[in-house]
């Protein structure tokens, strides 16, 4: 009897099992096509971004030699083509080297440009913020407005981000260029007595609360302002002729009475 038992148990169990491979198995099949095709899709998705970041570090390394042999040309097709094939910090440091062949050109627009596309490139604060900083010191070159430039650097001053202390800098000069020396003053404070400032950074702000106390910082602003003086004409040779005095404006002759 106990054989017969253990045989009609055996049977139902394979019969159980039939019946849940018939209803499940179709969709343990489906599910194990998907999970083959996702780590297929994975894997020749990581070999593509692979590939495309061996090329960028090429090109990229090849616009480094180019600007080490001068050859600005070269080096914008190479940057150029690492911003196109590389990741998001490839793309973020290749339009950065771009940015300073346009300023060497002295295109200061398109620096900013692409400075600016540099910064919305990689979610990595450390490069963002970099080239973030890196426009405002070309526009505060280029005469932008206090305002502009404070906007800029309103969130790279916020707490915890990695530009934060030469941002706090920069707004500081720039109000030392407008001639707000009172909260210019108040930046170099902070500056000099905030923690993990370097030391130079702290040197050069107790040199901008000196010459604030001084009075020497409120000539920075008229200085800005003075126009660049004339060239003057270098002195003739010894023994040339001076040229002729320019003639007086003919004035019309008085009307006769």
């Amino acid at each position: 009897m106990t054989d017969v038992f253990e045989q009609v148990e055996e049977e139902l169990r394979s019969e159980r099992w039939k019946r849940l491979a018939r209803k499940w198995g179709p969709v343990v099949g489906a599910v194990l096509a998907l999970a083959l095709v996702a780590a297929l899709a994975f894997w020749g998705w990581d070999s593509f971004k692979t590939s495309q970041g061996e090329k960028a570090a090429v090109a990229y390394d090849r616009g480094m030699d180019a600007l080490q042999a001068n050859d600005a040309a070269a080096a914008e097709v190479a940057f150029a083509e690492a911003q196109k094939v590389g990741n998001s910090a490839y793309k973020a440091l290749a339009l950065n080297q771009r940015a300073g062949l346009a300023l060497q050109r002295g295109d200061a627009d398109q620096a900013v440009e692409l400075l600016d596309e540099a910064a919305r490139a990689d979610r990595d604060p450390i490069l963002a913020d970099q080239a973030a900083l890196k426009a405002v010191w070309i526009l505060m070159d280029e005469g932008a407005t206090l305002e502009d430039v404070e906007g800029r650097l309103e969130p790279l001053i916020r707490e915890g981000r990695p530009q934060r202390v030469l941002a706090l800098e920069t707004q500081a000069m720039a109000r030392l260029q407008f001639g707000k020396t009172a909260e210019a003053r108040q930046t170099f404070v902070q500056l000099q007595l905030g923690q993990d400032v370097p030391d130079s950074v702290r040197q050069r702000a107790q040199i901008g609360i000196a010459a604030i106390d001084n009075g020497t910082a409120a000539a920075i602003p008229n200085v800005l302002r003075q126009p660049v003086p004339a060239a003057q004409p270098a002195p003739a040779p010894a023994g040339a002729a001076s040229a002729p005095a320019p003639a007086a404006s003919a004035q019309p002759a008085p009307a006769q009475r």
